[in-house]
Protein backbone atom coordinates (compact mmCIF):
# COMPACT_ATOMS: atom_id res chain seq x y z
CA UNK A 1 0.00 0.00 0.00
CA UNK A 2 1.12 3.29 -0.75
CA UNK A 3 1.96 5.62 2.38
CA UNK A 4 0.47 8.95 2.89
CA UNK A 5 3.12 11.52 1.86
CA UNK A 6 2.93 15.02 2.92
CA UNK A 7 5.90 16.30 1.40
CA UNK A 8 7.41 15.64 -2.29
CA UNK A 9 11.17 16.59 -3.00
CA UNK A 10 12.51 16.85 -6.30
CA UNK A 11 16.29 17.03 -7.68
CA UNK A 12 16.59 19.69 -10.05
CA UNK A 13 19.17 18.74 -12.91
CA UNK A 14 17.26 15.58 -14.98
CA UNK A 15 14.00 15.53 -13.11
CA UNK A 16 12.60 18.97 -13.29
CA UNK A 17 14.72 21.13 -15.87
CA UNK A 18 16.03 19.28 -19.33
CA UNK A 19 19.43 20.10 -18.44
CA UNK A 20 21.41 17.45 -18.37
CA UNK A 21 23.48 18.30 -22.11
CA UNK A 22 23.92 21.54 -20.81
CA UNK A 23 25.89 19.98 -17.79
CA UNK A 24 27.35 17.16 -20.36
CA UNK A 25 29.01 20.30 -22.80
CA UNK A 26 30.00 22.93 -19.85
CA UNK A 27 31.60 20.06 -18.37
CA UNK A 28 33.58 19.10 -21.22
CA UNK A 29 34.31 22.58 -22.67
CA UNK A 30 35.94 23.23 -19.02
CA UNK A 31 37.83 20.04 -19.51
CA UNK A 32 39.24 21.65 -23.07
CA UNK A 33 39.63 25.13 -21.18
CA UNK A 34 41.72 22.99 -18.24
CA UNK A 35 43.58 20.76 -20.93
CA UNK A 36 43.04 17.63 -19.39
CA UNK A 37 41.25 14.94 -21.27
CA UNK A 38 37.93 15.47 -22.35
CA UNK A 39 35.10 12.90 -20.52
CA UNK A 40 32.55 11.16 -22.41
CA UNK A 41 28.83 11.67 -21.86
CA UNK A 42 28.37 8.57 -20.02
CA UNK A 43 31.02 9.50 -17.76
CA UNK A 44 29.56 12.67 -17.20
CA UNK A 45 26.22 11.80 -16.54
CA UNK A 46 27.25 9.31 -14.07
CA UNK A 47 28.46 12.39 -11.93
CA UNK A 48 25.53 14.44 -12.34
CA UNK A 49 23.88 14.88 -8.65
CA UNK A 50 26.90 15.10 -7.06
CA UNK A 51 28.24 18.96 -5.60
CA UNK A 52 30.35 20.37 -8.46
CA UNK A 53 33.49 19.79 -6.46
CA UNK A 54 32.87 15.82 -5.69
CA UNK A 55 32.07 15.78 -9.30
CA UNK A 56 35.16 16.93 -10.88
CA UNK A 57 37.24 14.94 -8.29
CA UNK A 58 35.10 11.74 -9.61
CA UNK A 59 36.22 12.44 -13.02
CA UNK A 60 39.63 13.90 -12.26
CA UNK A 61 40.68 11.70 -8.96
CA UNK A 62 44.01 13.77 -9.31
CA UNK A 63 43.61 17.11 -9.76
CA UNK A 64 44.94 19.11 -7.38
CA UNK A 65 43.31 22.31 -4.75
CA UNK A 66 44.34 24.97 -7.15
CA UNK A 67 43.22 23.44 -10.25
CA UNK A 68 39.69 22.59 -9.36
CA UNK A 69 39.62 26.49 -8.44
CA UNK A 70 40.42 26.92 -12.11
CA UNK A 71 38.10 24.08 -13.69
CA UNK A 72 34.99 25.05 -11.48
CA UNK A 73 35.14 28.50 -12.49
CA UNK A 74 35.77 27.30 -16.51
CA UNK A 75 32.76 25.13 -16.66
CA UNK A 76 30.77 28.02 -14.73
CA UNK A 77 31.80 30.43 -17.03
CA UNK A 78 30.89 27.80 -20.03
CA UNK A 79 27.67 26.59 -18.13
CA UNK A 80 26.78 30.48 -18.15
CA UNK A 81 27.46 30.94 -21.43
CA UNK A 82 25.08 28.21 -22.10
CA UNK A 83 22.11 29.16 -20.10
CA UNK A 84 21.25 32.76 -20.68
CA UNK A 85 18.09 31.19 -21.37
CA UNK A 86 17.35 28.87 -18.55
CA UNK A 87 16.79 24.87 -19.61
CA UNK A 88 12.68 23.92 -19.90
CA UNK A 89 10.77 22.33 -17.12
CA UNK A 90 10.34 18.59 -18.75
CA UNK A 91 6.71 18.11 -19.94
CA UNK A 92 4.51 17.87 -17.74
CA UNK A 93 6.00 19.47 -14.38
CA UNK A 94 4.58 22.64 -14.14
CA UNK A 95 0.91 21.12 -14.71
CA UNK A 96 1.93 18.37 -12.01
CA UNK A 97 3.94 20.81 -9.50
CA UNK A 98 0.16 22.89 -9.85
CA UNK A 99 -1.50 19.79 -8.84
CA UNK A 100 0.32 18.69 -6.08
CA UNK A 101 0.32 22.03 -4.59
CA UNK A 102 -3.70 22.59 -4.88
CA UNK A 103 -3.89 18.52 -3.70
CA UNK A 104 -2.07 19.96 -0.15
CA UNK A 105 1.35 18.25 -0.70
CA UNK A 106 4.52 20.81 0.53
CA UNK A 107 7.45 20.76 -1.91
CA UNK A 108 11.08 21.50 -1.77
CA UNK A 109 13.98 20.87 -4.10
CA UNK A 110 17.65 19.08 -3.24
CA UNK A 111 19.98 19.32 -5.70
CA UNK A 112 23.51 19.32 -6.70
CA UNK A 113 23.53 22.77 -7.79
CA UNK A 114 24.87 25.72 -5.86
CA UNK A 115 22.86 28.23 -4.05
CA UNK A 116 23.68 31.00 -6.64
CA UNK A 117 22.42 28.73 -9.70
CA UNK A 118 19.30 27.50 -8.23
CA UNK A 119 18.52 30.94 -7.15
CA UNK A 120 18.93 31.94 -10.56
CA UNK A 121 16.62 29.34 -12.35
CA UNK A 122 14.09 29.45 -9.40
CA UNK A 123 13.54 33.43 -10.19
CA UNK A 124 13.67 32.51 -14.07
CA UNK A 125 10.79 30.70 -13.63
CA UNK A 126 9.24 32.53 -11.17
CA UNK A 127 9.30 30.09 -8.53
CA UNK A 128 11.46 32.51 -5.84
CA UNK A 129 8.88 31.62 -3.15
CA UNK A 130 6.99 28.45 -5.14
CA UNK A 131 8.79 25.46 -2.50
CA UNK A 132 8.42 25.16 1.19
CA UNK A 133 12.11 24.21 1.24
CA UNK A 134 15.43 24.21 -1.03
CA UNK A 135 18.74 22.52 -0.50
CA UNK A 136 22.03 22.99 -2.38
CA UNK A 137 25.09 21.37 -2.90
CA UNK A 138 27.14 24.31 -1.51
CA UNK A 139 25.43 25.08 1.73
CA UNK A 140 25.32 21.53 2.92
CA UNK A 141 26.67 18.05 2.23
CA UNK A 142 26.67 17.03 -1.19
CA UNK A 143 24.49 13.97 -2.00
CA UNK A 144 24.57 10.71 -1.28
CA UNK A 145 25.20 12.00 2.32
CA UNK A 146 21.44 12.92 3.97
CA UNK A 147 22.32 15.72 5.28
CA UNK A 148 19.68 18.15 2.84
CA UNK A 149 17.65 15.92 3.42
CA UNK A 150 17.44 15.68 6.98
CA UNK A 151 17.61 19.69 6.76
CA UNK A 152 14.49 19.93 4.19
CA UNK A 153 12.85 17.63 6.62
CA UNK A 154 13.66 20.02 10.07
CA UNK A 155 12.43 22.72 8.30
CA UNK A 156 9.19 21.47 7.00
CA UNK A 157 8.59 19.46 10.26
CA UNK A 158 8.14 16.04 8.57
CA UNK A 159 8.64 12.55 9.08
CA UNK A 160 11.11 10.31 6.86
CA UNK A 161 8.29 8.11 6.41
CA UNK A 162 5.70 11.06 5.59
CA UNK A 163 8.49 11.76 2.53
CA UNK A 164 9.20 11.12 -1.05
CA UNK A 165 12.39 12.10 -2.88
CA UNK A 166 12.16 11.96 -7.48
CA UNK A 167 15.33 11.98 -8.70
CA UNK A 168 17.34 10.59 -11.97
CA UNK A 169 20.23 9.95 -10.26
CA UNK A 170 21.82 6.63 -8.25
CA UNK A 171 22.96 9.59 -5.59
CA UNK A 172 19.21 10.69 -5.12
CA UNK A 173 18.13 7.34 -4.53
CA UNK A 174 21.01 6.60 -2.37
CA UNK A 175 20.11 9.96 -0.01
CA UNK A 176 16.66 9.02 0.37
CA UNK A 177 17.69 5.45 1.68
CA UNK A 178 20.26 7.07 3.84
CA UNK A 179 17.49 9.60 5.07
CA UNK A 180 15.14 6.94 5.67
CA UNK A 181 12.42 7.88 3.24
CA UNK A 182 11.10 6.36 -0.34
CA UNK A 183 12.55 7.04 -3.60
CA UNK A 184 11.24 7.61 -7.09
CA UNK A 185 13.65 6.85 -10.49
CA UNK A 186 12.89 8.75 -13.27
CA UNK A 187 14.27 7.31 -16.53
CA UNK A 188 14.29 10.62 -19.00
CA UNK A 189 17.12 12.45 -17.22
CA UNK A 190 21.13 11.64 -16.42
CA UNK A 191 20.22 7.96 -15.74
CA UNK A 192 19.00 5.10 -17.21
CA UNK A 193 15.88 3.38 -15.51
CA UNK A 194 17.34 -0.10 -15.25
CA UNK A 195 20.55 1.38 -13.44
CA UNK A 196 18.53 3.22 -11.21
CA UNK A 197 16.01 -0.31 -10.14
CA UNK A 198 18.47 -1.39 -8.07
CA UNK A 199 18.36 1.16 -5.56
CA UNK A 200 14.70 -0.21 -4.87
CA UNK A 201 12.69 3.06 -5.68
CA UNK A 202 8.92 2.72 -4.72
CA UNK A 203 8.15 3.68 -8.41
CA UNK A 204 9.95 4.10 -11.36
CA UNK A 205 8.62 6.29 -14.43
CA UNK A 206 9.04 7.45 -17.74
CA UNK A 207 7.07 10.38 -17.67
CA UNK A 208 6.87 13.27 -15.06
CA UNK A 209 2.92 12.81 -15.18
CA UNK A 210 2.98 9.14 -14.27
CA UNK A 211 4.67 10.53 -10.54
CA UNK A 212 0.37 12.35 -10.26
CA UNK A 213 -0.99 9.73 -11.34
CA UNK A 214 0.50 7.12 -8.92
CA UNK A 215 -0.24 9.30 -5.94
CA UNK A 216 -3.71 9.78 -7.04
CA UNK A 217 -3.62 13.58 -8.22
CA UNK A 218 -5.84 14.87 -9.74
CA UNK A 219 -5.70 17.33 -12.49
CA UNK A 220 -4.66 20.99 -11.64
CA UNK A 221 -7.54 21.88 -13.40
CA UNK A 222 -10.10 19.81 -11.40
CA UNK A 223 -7.91 20.41 -8.01
CA UNK A 224 -8.68 24.11 -8.28
CA UNK A 225 -11.86 23.64 -9.21
CA UNK A 226 -12.63 21.96 -6.38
Amino acid sequence: MRPDYELLIFDWDGTLSDSVGRIVDAMQAAANLSARPVRDEAAIKGIIGLGLPEAIRTLYPEITASDLIDFRQHYADSYMAMDVEPSKLFEGVHESLEAFRAEGYRLAVATGKARRGLDRVLKAHGWQDYFDATRAADETASKPDPLMLNEILQQCGVRPEKALMVGDASFDLLMARNAGMDSVAVGYGAQALDSLRQYEPRLAIGHFSELRTWLGVRTAESSLLG
